[in-house]
């Protein structure tokens, strides 16, 4: 099985850009973030076109997921079940007995911050809500754009700002591995400065200063199974991309 994950940043600008990635990678699920649409626009028919079902939870101009698959996802979920949000942020389904669950991760603008004090809320009612998941359904993957890089070696040596290395955000995603998930990425040998974000200014991208925050955690049986993983740098290198380039997991049968 492959799942990647993707922030698109606009799936209407990006629509070409995951048509062209969908056909030439065949993944059998696509979690994508920042779709920046309500339900209504959903481009449902071009994604369909091309073999793919989809489930969407989103909303005018900011947030929204989706999960895109070549089978149909059963049990959907939208949203933290018991947390009060008016963003739209998580989307859930099962395929082939694996648990997918797509977030966008709230970025927390600053440390100290009201939107800091939301994310660390929200990271919280996530993983009390992930330990119920992983107890129903063994097979778990959480994919998206967590906004946190979890260890040095994921942040460029000249990224200053404190937001997505602080040690809360990092405590956050520790709790994350302490329900027995496993962060993909690293089970495998890696380039030295692998990222996933490059902003777009000050030719970031073309001097690799990035982060990695793009992940995709694994439960313990998936973990076992787990053959790859890896960053696709491609879409990144078109014209108008989105800052984020996807990630790829692979898992065998």
């Amino acid at each position: 099985m492959k799942i990647a994950t993707w922030n698109v940043n606009s799936l209407k600008v990006r629509l070409p850009h995951v048509l062209d990635w969908l056909a030439a990678n065949q993944p059998d699920a696509l979690c994508l973030q920042e779709l920046k649409c309500e339900n209504k626009a959903f481009p449902l028919a071009e994604i369909e076109a091309t073999g793919y079902q989809a489930v969407f939870n989103g909303q005018k101009t900011y947030n929204g997921v989706a999960i895109l698959s070549k089978k149909p996802l059963a049990d959907v979920t939208l949203d933290i079940p018991g947390f009060a949000d008016e963003q739209k942020r998580i989307i859930a389904g099962t395929l082939g007995g694996v648990r997918i669950v797509c977030g966008y991760f709230p970025n927390g603008q600053a440390v100290g911050s009201d939107k800091f004090a939301y994310k660390m809320a929200w990271l919280e009612a996530l993983t009390a809500w992930l330990k119920a998941e992983l107890a129903a359904t063994p097979q778990l993957v959480l994919a998206g754009d967590y906004n946190v890089a979890p260890e040095d070696r994921d942040a460029h040596p000249d990224w200053k700002d404190e937001i997505h290395v602080s040690v809360p955000e990092r405590d956050a995603f520790k709790a994350l591995l302490g329900l027995g998930l496993t962060d993909a990425f690293r089970l495998f040998e890696q380039d030295e400065r692998s990222f996933s974000w490059w902003d777009y200014r000050m030719m970031a991208f073309r001097r690799n200063v990035g982060l990695r925050i793009d992940h995709l955690l694994l439960s313990a049986p998936l973990a076992e199974k787990c053959s790859a993983c890896f960053v696709d740098k491609t879409p990144r290198k078109l014209e108008r991309p989105s800052d984020h380039a996807p990630v790829v997991v692979e898992i065998a049968s």
